[in-house]
């Protein structure tokens, strides 16, 4: 599950998730697409999609809409062309679920989600509710766009979803008739801030007049021009991508483990011992503690207790101060943890025998808790 994401809108990165994945169809792989723009759908019309209501399988799950070897859901199959959505954050929430999980998408080897711009309920809900293999982050090498890239950059690495690399689209006009090349919005930026994160620089996609055409008529620029310079960067960038092996090696995601009959309890990844600091590997639970064994080798032991008191949810501490609301002595000495599941690839949700369940506990915070730290020799 590949997001691709950008931190300002106009830098083309649905055109983007359309040629690269109909590159990757190409390839020979499976793939699919969730146009998770929710309020401004677009990639049923660069793809050429039908934008009638889907069938529903035996089941009961949509069936997605399928053109140039690419399967696809989107908001636009299910809304007519001039009425929007107007939708709440939990509504946006619903269909995000509903597109990833209630369609029939059969086996698929990749899945590209065409996020909207920003970092809002919609790349936190993903974040959340789904284990991403990774993100790419498309920008335009104008300085503004620059900047604002490096914010969704930043949002993706506070959740631990893998940068897999940035894209520099709109990238110089090469002219038709005497092949020169100017570059309108600047140079060399999309690589200048990939080398400043540390991520890979994916490519840089040039200005092509076809592909507003192409857009228009659901003709993906890979397809109808495929000799062109555009046409070979997307190509180049689907390979990479298809390429890159799972940088999120861990405990495998997601999972919810019911602690009284050990059901959903995840089993643990292959050891590590130089790997990043918050990556969990294995996850138990003893004599009223959680244990967590973390892919640098250290391993931590923190009571139930001591758990429920860090809670740092809206009912817990204050959000504009950080003033704890919950009064110690009102959490009983003998609490007890009863579930424990995984948010995204970065934290962990927990159920408490006092009922308080509300809590997001990050890998960072958990990291930072007092507990008793073994390394493993």
């Amino acid at each position: 599950m590949i997001a691709i994401s950008s931190g300002k809108g106009g830098v083309g990165k649905s055109t983007v998730t359309a040629n690269i994945a109909v590159a990757m169809a190409d390839a020979g792989l499976s793939v699919g697409v969730v146009d998770a723009d929710i309020y401004g759908p677009s990639i049923p019309r660069m793809l050429g999609v039908s934008t009638d209501k889907p069938a529903m399988s035996p089941d009961g799950k949509v069936i997605p809409a399928q053109a140039h070897g690419v399967k696809v859901i989107s908001m636009a199959m299910l809304t007519d062309d001039d009425k929007p959505a107007i939708l709440r954050g939990p509504m946006v929430t619903k269909y995000l679920q509903m597109f990833v999980r209630q369609v029939d998408w059969g086996q698929l080897d990749v899945m590209l989600l065409d996020l909207p711009p920003g970092t809002g309920d919609i790349q936190l809900t993903l974040a959340q509710a789904f284990p991403l293999t990774g993100a790419v982050v498309v920008s335009t090498p104008q300085d503004v766009s620059l900047k604002i890239a490096r914010r969704g950059l930043r949002m993706m690495e506070q959740v631990n979803v893998p940068i897999l690399g940035v894209i520099e689209n709109m990238s110089g006009f090469t002219c038709p008739d005497c092949g020169s090349v100017t570059h309108i919005f600047h140079q060399g930026g999309g690589a200048a801030i990939a080398d400043e994160i540390g991520v890979a620089f994916l490519g840089a996609v040039p200005l092509d007049p076809t592909v507003v055409d192409c857009g228009d008529d659901g003709r993906p620029l890979v397809r109808a021009a495929p000799s062109s310079p555009a046409a070979q960067a997307y190509r180049d960038i689907a390979r990479a991508l298809a390429a890159g092996k799972d940088h999120m090696a861990g405990i495998a995601t997601p999972f919810a483990w019911t602690l009284a009959d050990g059901a959903g309890k995840p089993a643990p990844a292959a050891p590590l011992t130089d790997g990043p600091r918050d990556r969990l590997v294995a996850i138990d639970h003893d004599d009223g503690a959680l244990v967590l064994d973390w892919a640098d080798g250290s391993r931590q032991r923190l009571a139930d207790r001591d758990l429920r008191l860090a809670c740092t949810c809206a009912k817990c501490r204050d959000e504009m101060t950080g003033k704890r609301l919950l009064d110690p002595a009102n959490v009983p000495l003998d609490l007890s943890l009863l579930r424990v599941w995984s948010v995204g690839n970065y934290a962990l949700g927990m159920t408490f025998s006092d009922g308080h369940e509300s809590g997001i506990y990050p890998f960072g915070a958990l990291r930072e808790m007092a507990g008793t730290e073994l390394e493993d020799v």
